[in-house]
Order: structure tokens, then C-alpha cells, then sequence
């Protein structure tokens, strides 16, 4: 598992790359996620929010957004960075049920999957299940596994998919790897689209 803790301060942080990289991708999947909830935007959760590089976008398409990352200068730095109506906490993925984060209608995960190993994807499973609000989607962008894995981290379709017994798998979708630089271009990136059954 990365320590991200050291990379922020070392000042070394390539998984922001994605954010120039794939924001406009982002921004079209968010939409499309706004925009087929027949109630409009509910709670958003942005897992392994790091400093805020997405969780501000849920904001400004109307969702409640609250970002959770476990390194307390990531989020400190999301916090200055804002928008004040965006939340952010400190807490670990793989136990969020201890976080007190409340109920959530919407999951984005981008690449924090990708870097647990076996059991602690396990876990981000169980605590994004029960924070699941009933219909609840998760988004999640995931490298796929690669020979640079120990450079760029990364899972297979069946290892997200093990990780979230009892959801729906809507859709795999390549991820745009335009922008990204070696060796993430190299990693067959996929958007995956989860629903938590309504009943």
C-alpha cells in the first residue's frame, strides 16, 4: 500500500496527474449521474478525496458533497482550498463506518481503490455498502492490472466486483488515458458504475 502520507510531504504526488488529465471525462460522468436521479442530487461521498480535486465538482452540480482521505494535510489543504459548502473529514476508507459520515446517494472513487490490498478492498466494500442510502451508484475509475503495477497500482474487473457483493454492475467503460504520461496511459484504466438495489 503507498504511503501517502510520506509522498504528500515529500511533494511527490503523480496520481494528481489524472485530475488535468481527466477532468473533463469526470465532469461528463457526474453529469450524467446528476442528471438520471429522478429526486435531482442527494449526498455525495469522494473516497480518497486527497486535497480536493474532485469533491468540489459534486458541489457545483448540487450534491451535498463531503470528501474523506486518511492524511490530515490532504484534507487540511482541501479544506483552504474549499468551497466552504463542500465537507471534508479525516478517516480511513477501508472503516467508514466509524467515520459518522451518515448515509450517502453517490460514491466516487478515484484510483483510492486501486492502491488496498485484498482485505482492505474488502473493506471499502463493506463500508461503502452500509452507507449505501437504498439505490445509492458508485462511481469508480481503477487501473487494471499491468506490468508497471509496482509503479502504478492496479486491479482487475473481477477484483472490484468481489469487493461489492449484492451491487449491480451498470457499465465498464475505458477510461481516456489522453494526457495521462507513462506509464498510467499504459494501465487500461476503466470507469466502473455500481447500484445498490432500491429493496
Amino acid at each position: 500500500m503507498t504511503n501517502y502520507a510520506l509522498m504528500y510531504r515529500l511533494g511527490f504526488t503523480p496520481w494528481e496527474r489524472y485530475g488535468a488529465a481527466g477532468g473533463a471525462e469526470v465532469g461528463a460522468l457526474l453529469d450524467r449521474e446528476t442528471d438520471a436521479r429522478p429526486t435531482g442530487p442527494g449526498r455525495a461521498l469522494d473516497i480518497g478525496c486527497g486535497r480536493g480535486q474532485f469533491t468540489p465538482e459534486l458541489a457545483r452540480r448540487g450534491w451535498r458533497a463531503v470528501g474523506v482521505d486518511l492524511v490530515p494535510e490532504a484534507v487540511e489543504a482541501a479544506r483552504r482550498k474549499g468551497p466552504p459548502e463542500v465537507a471534508y473529514a479525516v478517516g480511513d476508507v477501508t472503516d467508514l463506518e466509524s467515520a459518522g459520515l451518515g448515509a450517502f446517494d453517490l460514491f466516487l472513487d478515484i484510483g483510492c481503490f486501486q492502491g488496498l490490498d485484498a482485505e482492505r478492498r474488502a473493506a471499502e466494500g463493506r463500508g461503502v455498502t452500509a452507507l449505501a442510502a437504498p439505490g445509492a451508484t458508485l462511481l469508480m475509475l481503477a487501473f487494471g492490472p499491468s506490468r508497471y503495477r509496482r509503479l502504478v497500482e492496479g486491479v482487475s474487473q473481477a477484483q472490484v466486483e468481489a469487493a461489492f457483493p449484492g451491487w449491480e454492475l451498470l457499465t465498464v467503460d475505458d477510461a481516456d488515458t489522453s494526457g495521462l504520461g507513462w506509464p498510467m496511459n499504459r494501465t487500461s484504466p476503466k470507469w466502473y458504475r455500481f447500484r445498490r438495489p432500491a429493496g
